[in-house]
């Protein structure tokens, strides 16, 4: 079969840069996908994209579908003829509809019977004409959020579309493609090269490109602009900050890039560099350059469009650009030095948290109150938490912060310390966002976990009290993430608090809220995320429930637990144990037998077997004990798996279910202390399927 080079190019208006990434490959995959569902073969497949075009080159595509082999099924021998042999209606009929006569039909054996086929050779379409469709479907499935119209057209777009290139070998499509007629004629560079540029064939798109100005290779672009940042950065003896976001988003702006760098004057460099950083990242697309020692120095590296032939030029007008956005911000550094955070706080009074939780300068008051509770069961500062928790949203009044909302909590760091407030209370005022996603660092001071937990234990206890949790599509409030974040700080921290009682100090200060069982709801949501956590680090599902089915709200312990039964399940005697207590957990359950501290009358024991498991069973309560006070679940199902052999042999020689209801009263009674025993750690009864 023959094969030929596949390209199509979408020529368009600038194509949104921080989503230019995810369109390209979601084209690329649409193509894909679709000619592997049409069964066009093809060796290799590439997309390349640059702010003005999206394009797919397929490297040998074949020039057709492969033919296949049709069998078509008829009646059965015995239906298809007469007594005389000759062809029934029913022969005649499918011969028709096979256009075919009966004479041409085919037998099929089975071990149901024997059937009448006819089987016919379907020959592959042509590629060309399958394209088209493959392209267009792609095209519709592209993850745009709102498509435009342009003209008088109908048809719909991320951006306006201007050329449409449909090339297969050296010869174009005859198609068109969002109405618009398909070629082989692209544009280059909008200033260095305006005229068409004629595409010979698909592999020769991304020289002929080159030629006119445009790297289509989007990792081709991001690579050249790091190196040349790099390099420029290196005169001033300074290093770039790349953050790769920025750099993907620069890339993604544009066809041919220049790196430049600007400078600005020293005196900005008062202003906290984070203010600096975040005007010239969010709004200019800056790199900022920093010394060894990761201070700011007053250098900026712009990346533009053009290869101008006065560069100066380029780089004295983003200087004028910057220094007005720079004089803002040291403008606002400058008037909001005028007032304490302190002062800020009534600010905080008209701005309403949610409608039925009050103000933010409510929400304020009781984060510090809750943190206070926080500091002290964690032995740390009762009166720095209930200052920082209450300051925690004073920098969201300053002008600084109303500019840059990115830099809450930032910004009140630098103010906590200009005000002279405790280093732990500066620190707090950025540390009660953390962690603000997953992987993220978390707070370094105490007072910064206090103030962290009681910001978000204050949310959530909110919203699950006024009825509003998180749905699957909804979590306005970002519960999910905030519920993460007290698991991670706990439990990473080793701060040994009960989510329970935290919970509780919560309720009581947001007073009155509708929610029936808040306190169960909220600790069972936030146990649940565990769930997922777990498994993105390899726990088997079945130790995590095991674990939650003993529901230790201490989200260190539960981590401790879950940890212990992971390795436990590792020994060999874990399937069997488990086994057992699945067994002794169904005994119990269809007897209704109630799990409690009584133990078994020894004096009832008629067979060795139980005498020795209950002896076993007393040993290993005994010497478990003082693991299981020290939390060293480990080394205490290490124990109980020792257990295994007597546990065996008790189900080979022992009748549980006797006559005699005193002795099976006495049976229940010991298998009762078997589960209780284990379930000191967790319900492994649950790790039974586990292979």
């Amino acid at each position: 079969m023959n094969h030929q080079d596949f390209l199509v190019e979408i020529g368009a208006e600038e194509l949104p840069p921080k989503a230019l990434r995810q369109l390209a490959d979601a084209f690329a995959q649409g193509i894909r996908q679709r000619l592997e569902k049409a069964q066009l073969s093809f060796s290799d497949l590439t997309w390349y994209a640059a702010p003005r075009r999206l394009a797919v080159h397929v490297s040998g595509l074949a020039e057709k579908q492969p033919d296949l082999e049709v069998e078509k099924r008829g009646p059965a021998l015995q239906a298809a003829f007469d007594a005389a042999g000759a062809p029934t209606k029913a022969c005649e009929g499918f011969a028709r509809s096979c256009g075919t006569t009966p004479d041409k039909l085919e037998k099929l054996e089975t071990d149901k019977g024997v059937w009448l086929v006819f089987r016919s050779k379907q020959s592959g379409a042509p590629t060309t004409g399958l394209l088209p469709a493959i392209v267009e479907e792609s095209l519709a499935a592209l993850p745009i959020p709102k498509r435009m119209r342009w003209g008088a057209r109908r048809t719909e777009f991320v951006r306006p579309v201007h050329w449409i290139i449909m090339l297969f070998g050296e010869k174009v499509i005859d198609c068109e493609i969002l109405g618009l007629k398909a070629g082989n004629t692209t544009l280059g560079h909008r200033f260095h090269h305006p005229a068409p540029i004629e595409i010979a064939t698909p592999a020769n798109y991304k020289e002929a490109l080159k030629a006119g100005y445009v790297m289509a290779d989007f990792e081709e672009r991001i690579a050249l602009i790091r190196q040349q940042v790099e390099a420029i950065a290196k005169q001033t003896s300074g290093v770039a900050v790349i953050d790769e976001a920025l750099l993907e988003e620069v890339a993604s702006l544009n066809e041919w890039p220049t790196a430049l760098m600007g400078r600005f004057e020293d005196r900005f460099l008062e202003v906290p560099a984070e203010a600096l950083i975040s005007t010239m990242k969010g709004n200019q697309k800056y790199f900022h350059v920093v010394d060894a020692e990761g201070r700011m120095l007053p250098y900026f590296i712009t990346v533009a469009n053009i290869e101008s032939k006065d560069p100066q030029q380029v780089i004295d007008g983003n200087e004028r650009v910057i220094r007005p956005r720079l004089s803002d911000a040291a403008f606002f550094f400058s008037t909001d030095k005028k007032r304490t955070l302190a002062s800020r706080l009534e600010d905080l009074k008209p701005i309403v948290f949610q409608q039925q939780l009050g103000t933010v300068y409510d929400k304020a008051i009781r984060v510090g109150k809750l943190a206070a509770k926080i500091a002290a069961k964690i032995d740390s500062n009762p009166e720095w938490a209930q200052r920082a928790g209450e300051l925690s949203k004073t920098d969201l009044a300053t002008e600084m912060v109303m500019e840059f909302p990115e830099l809450q909590g930032t910004m009140g760091r630098y103010y906590a310390a200009i005000d002279g407030e405790p280093e732990e209370v500066s620190l707090a005022q950025e540390e009660q966002y953390l962690p603000r996603f997953a992987g993220d660092q978390l707070p370094t001071t105490l007072t910064g976990c206090a103030v962290s937990l009681a910001d978000k234990l204050d949310t959530i206890v909110g919203i699950f009290g006024i009825n509003q949790p998180p749905t699957g599509a909804k979590d306005p409030f970002g519960l999910r993430r905030a519920a993460l974040g007290v698991l991670r700080i706990l439990v990473e921290k080793k701060l040994d608090l009960d989510l329970a009682e935290c919970v509780q100090w919560a309720q009581e200060l947001h007073g009155d809220l509708p929610a029936e069982n808040l306190e169960t709801a909220v600790v069972d949501y936030m146990l649940d995320r565990f769930r997922a956590w777990y498994e993105e680090a390899g726990v088997p599902t079945e130790v995590f429930l095991s674990v939650l089915a003993r529901r230790p709200t201490k989200p260190v312990e539960f981590d401790q637990r879950v940890l212990a039964v992971a390795e436990f399940l590792k020994l060999d005697a874990a399937q069997a144990l488990a086994a057992a207590n699945k067994r002794v957990s169904n005994i119990l359950s269809k007897e209704q037998v109630e799990i409690s501290a009584e133990s078994a009358n020894p004096e009832l024991f008629t067979e060795e077997a139980e005498k020795n498991l209950f002896r076993a069973l007393q040993e290993k309560s005994e010497s478990t004990r003082p693991f299981i006070e020290q939390r060293n679940f480990t080394q205490a199902l290490q124990q109980l798996a020792e257990l295994k052999d007597v546990i065996d042999l008790f189900f080979d020689k022992v009748m549980v279910m006797v006559d005699d209801p005193a002795i099976r009263s006495n049976r229940m009674t010991l298998l009762a202390s078997l589960r209780n025993v284990f379930l000191q750690v967790a319900d492994i009864s649950l790790l039974q399927n586990k292979a």
